[in-house]
């Protein structure tokens, strides 16, 4: 869900939803939407060296979970909560541009039963969003939410110190239980890819 939100809520509702352990959240920050794919294998955060920067290549900054399909109606009705009562995003008039766009992957894209529960959910929640196909490098246009299919348009992982870090607004640290999961996963031998170290900017978001 590429929707610049908090990247913490996801790994709340995998505990609270589906009763994982630290040990089995899914949720990872990541980058995805954009018609390039990766550039020699990587899709990397702004660095000084430039090296297959996802703005450039289209991608939005999401966050990718491993959800059971019967909980997945669960997980959209979070996801909708995160829109105002206008349908805006908490950034919307900070953080702009196809970097913060909002968008939902999931497989098959709008033929996919799921594209129709997130829809759903949406109505239920107040009809506060529009959906459009996402067709890759899509515009961040406020209240519109884009369904992509995920075999066109797949996940690319972001860099481990993307992961489980403190939010951006004062004061909002989480616990170092929270906090230690990238090095825990890192250390457990998950690839966080060899893109260079680049400054840690705003946002996380999406699915």
């Amino acid at each position: 869900m590429g929707v610049l939100i908090i990247y913490s809520e996801f790994v709340e509702a995998e505990k609270n939803i589906l009763g994982r352990t630290d040990d089995e959240i899914t949720s990872r920050a990541g980058y995805a939407g954009g018609k390039a794919g990766a550039l020699d294998g990587k899709v990397c955060y702004h660095n000084a060296q430039g090296i297959a920067d996802y703005g450039k290549l289209g991608h939005a900054e999401v966050v990718s979970i491993k959800i059971p399909e019967n909980k997945f109606e669960d997980f959209v009705t979070e996801y909708c909560k995160l829109f105002d009562k206008d349908g805006l995003r908490p950034d919307q008039f900070g953080d702009r541009g196809t970097e913060y766009r909002s968008l939902v992957g999931v497989p098959g894209g709008k033929k996919s039963p799921l594209a129709q529960k997130l829809v759903d959910a949406s109505m239920k929640a107040g009809d506060k969003l529009d959906f459009a196909v996402g067709k890759g490098n899509d515009a961040d246009r406020p209240k519109v939410s884009y369904i992509m299919d995920t075999a066109e348009y797949p996940f690319f992982i972001g860099e481990n110190y993307h992961q489980f870090h403190d939010g951006f607004a004062l004061g909002e640290n989480y616990p170092q239980s929270y906090n230690s999961l990238a090095k825990k996963y890192k250390e457990k031998g998950e690839d966080f890819g060899l893109c260079p170290n680049g400054g840690l900017g705003l946002g996380i978001g999406g699915l």
